[in-house]
């Protein structure tokens, strides 16, 4: 009898202790969802500051400007850099031959040299980045309007971005091509 009452507390212990769990969880993924966007649009105005509007269309993004006219599209990449996973926002100009420019939402690169790739330095190398026929990365000064240079001792980090790029562009390409 003593066991079955020491089994049922502990019962009802789990479950109020799972429920509160869950509760504060579902609490927490409502926020933690209204910070991201506010974090993407953010970015957005980062890489496309003449945007005025924003016009959400299942997973990307239109940019307007003040007299409606389309400025491009933005999109969310997400790749495996050095170290993790990386998030990239980037936006195309509408003929999607051109980058407006990028921003790194999340990484786990190296502290000091990978974690570059979230620097101004090498983010401002993709604005105005012809995409055609693909971006490359170089160790030396580019010379092409498709090629940016890889950040000196990350070039891995460097690489992995140009990657994540490349493989969206496509996969955008691909799926206006079906439509």
């Amino acid at each position: 009898m003593k066991t079955l009452r020491i089994v049922l507390v502990l019962a009802l212990v789990s479950v109020f202790s799972a429920g509160t769990l869950s509760f504060f969880e579902l609490l927490a993924e409502k926020r933690i969802a209204e910070n991201e966007k506010r974090e993407i649009e953010e970015s957005i105005f980062t890489i496309a500051p003449q945007t005025e509007k924003i016009e959400e269309v299942k997973d990307y993004y239109k940019l307007f400007d003040r007299e409606g006219n389309l400025l491009g599209y933005v999109f969310l990449a997400e790749g495996q850099g050095y170290q993790g996973p990386v998030k990239i926002l980037f936006a195309l100009k509408p003929n999607l031959e051109e980058l407006l420019g990028i921003e790194i939402i999340s990484h786990q690169e190296t502290p000091g040299l990978g974690a570059k790739i979230d620097s101004e330095e090498f983010k401002q190398q993709f604005r105005r980045l012809k995409v055609l026929p693909k971006i490359e990365y170089l160790k030396k000064k580019p010379s092409l309007p498709n090629q940016i240079q890889a950040i000196t001792g990350a070039t891995v980090s460097s690489r992995s971005v140009v990657n994540i790029l490349n493989k969206k562009i496509e996969q955008i390409r691909r799926e206006l091509k079906k439509r």
